[in-house]
């Protein structure tokens, strides 16, 4: 499925937000989604019943959703949160009746037919991924360098002759210089150290998971603590072995003597693939 701003709908009229598709059961079928908010300033939620699947929709306003707004929304971080979070809530509740591929935020069609249509066009796709995560949970974990040591290293004090009357005292810079570069050898041992830990901790997760996605490293974590990332990745993990999850995720950080951050569990977002 695409998820186009419709160009050409008139932006006094409404056009079919499509969250998220699921089987056509009877506990998805019969589930109350009126409740949701949804997305701002739209109808209420419902369920949009197509053979075998159900997407779960909402009729917003075209003029809402076109592709100057949406650009202009993009720019604005508190907005565009407000609306993924929107978003979220409901493939979240769907979720809860069963197996939910949930579609990118911005997932419009004309009317329900379009929807219906289009639902029917990759229905194989859609089975295919919903056996995939059905029972199934994504974790994410996050592995941290070792902070650094609080002394020396970050506030080297300035060598010996930075005053008048110490200018020529013999071998300060030639010191200053061996200590710098002493401790830019040991933040680089420490990085390496890091980043074997951080492999390792992958590989013993891949193998209790069903699939696992590495993402984009962060580098310092926001807010100034001075942490940084190593590892970054997500993992699709059995509902049965969420428990063995975390006893895993709390021996390696013992074993290791590193910081690992588990979260979860989440609708698997990084295991749906292009739907």
């Amino acid at each position: 499925m695409t998820h186009p701003a419709p160009r050409d709908q008139a932006p006094d009229t409404g056009v079919t937000y499509v969250f998220a598709v699921c089987r056509g059961t009877r506990a998805v079928n019969s589930a109350d989604v009126t409740g949701l908010a949804g997305m701002p300033g739209g109808a209420a939620v419902r369920l949009l019943p197509s053979g075998p699947l159900t997407a779960v929709v909402q009729t917003v306003p075209a003029a809402d959703f076109t592709d100057e707004v949406w650009q202009s929304r993009l720019s604005d971080r508190q907005e565009i949160e407000r609306y993924a979070r929107a978003h979220h809530e409901v493939v979240s509740a769907a979720a809860v009746h069963g197996p939910a591929v949930p579609l990118p935020l911005a997932t419009l069609y004309h009317d329900d037919d379009r929807a219906r249509r289009a639902l029917d066009d990759e229905a194989h796709r859609f089975h295919g991924v919903l056996k995939r995560i059905a029972h199934h949970a994504e974790w994410g974990v996050k592995v941290y360098e070792p902070e650094h040591p609080a002394a020396q290293e970050e506030r080297e004090p300035a060598p010996v002759g930075s005053g008048r009357r110490e200018a020529h005292a013999p071998g300060a810079g030639l010191a200053y210089l061996n200590r710098r570069r002493g401790a830019q050898e040991r933040r680089e041992r420490r990085r390496e150290r890091a980043l074997s830990v951080a492999e390792s901790v992958d590989a013993e997760l891949r193998e209790l998971a069903a699939a696992s996605r590495r993402l984009r490293t962060h580098g310092a974590v926001p807010g100034g603590d001075g942490r940084v990332h190593v590892l970054n990745a997500t993992y699709l993990v059995a509902e049965q072995r969420a428990d063995e999850l975390a006893s895993l995720v709390r021996a390696l950080g013992e074993r290791t003597g590193t910081r690992i951050e588990l979260t979860g569990p989440w609708v698997p977002y990084s295991f749906v693939g292009e739907v």
